[in-house]
């Protein structure tokens, strides 16, 4: 199947405008964009997941086969091949139109600085100043398996909350999502609270949202997301081994509305 080409100057341009200011029907036209922007977002991350259990059970099949020579071996393999080129641009077209969705905007100079401050020297946090953008490691914020925030990093997510409330930081909104490497859920006791990787990341995000409105953040400025296993940032060990800086949880400070 051919993927279609999709523009996201529009949000781009929405972002700009929102930031520098316009009227309420170019507002509402934006907030359309978006909209539909994140439907075809969740179309694709659909059809993501159902080609990753198709490619799983071809893969079985291969197997199965035990290396045997042939016609029907040869055609499994091509179409193995041509379902992981597939399944590799979908998720370089979902990452490219959630980079632009989530925000990649600079914000205000006293806001960036407080929180370049804030995140100074810390091995649990990092901001991307350039795309108003924090990243908590999740191997930090949450013990393995688990979707509840240890206390020496809801510590840095309460002060977070702090610089979040201030007036500069007031007129953004927040938005919380997690993502987990590819290692499969297979703990028993884990698998009943948290059945995949798409789970565990947005059960994630809730508990620091909820940690966010516990400390004065309003929930109508929050929202939260989680993709699992389907935007790594680098690649994957071979075999589901992982790679700890897939395991995070980012919070991304976008202008209000968007």
């Amino acid at each position: 199947m051919r993927l279609a080409t999709i523009t996201v100057t529009s949000i781009v341009c929405g972002l700009f405008l929102i930031t520098a200011g316009c009227d309420s029907a170019q507002i509402r036209d934006l907030k359309l964009q978006n909209q539909t922007q994140q439907r075809r977002i969740a179309q694709l991350e659909s059809e993501v997941q159902a080609a990753n259990l198709q490619l799983d059970q071809l893969k079985r099949q291969l197997e199965a086969m035990g290396g045997r020579s042939g016609i029907e071996m040869s055609a499994l393999q091509q179409k193995i091949a041509a379902l992981e080129e597939e399944l590799s641009k979908k998720k370089a077209l979902i990452e490219a139109m959630q980079k632009q969705l989530l925000g990649a905007t600079q914000l205000p100079a006293e806001l960036t600085s407080m929180l370049e401050e804030w995140a100074k020297g810390s091995d649990l946090v990092s901001f991307d100043a350039a795309r108003g953008i924090v990243k908590f490691k999740s191997d930090l914020l949450f013990e393995k398996g688990s979707d509840e925030v240890a206390p020496g990093a809801a510590e840095a997510v309460k002060a977070l909350c702090k610089i979040l409330n201030t007036d500069q930081a007031k007129e953004f909104d927040i938005i919380i999502a997690g993502h987990t490497d590819d290692l499969p859920i297979l703990k028993p006791e884990t698998k009943a609270k948290h059945p995949t990787n798409w789970y565990l990341s947005a059960h994630r995000a809730i508990s620091v949202s909820d940690v966010m409105t516990a400390n004065g953040i309003v929930p109508e400025r929050v929202s939260v997301r989680g993709f699992g296993e389907f935007r790594p940032i680098v690649p994957n060990e071979l075999g589901r081994k992982g790679n700890p800086q897939n395991r995070r949880v980012e919070i991304y400070i976008v202008p209000k509305g968007t």
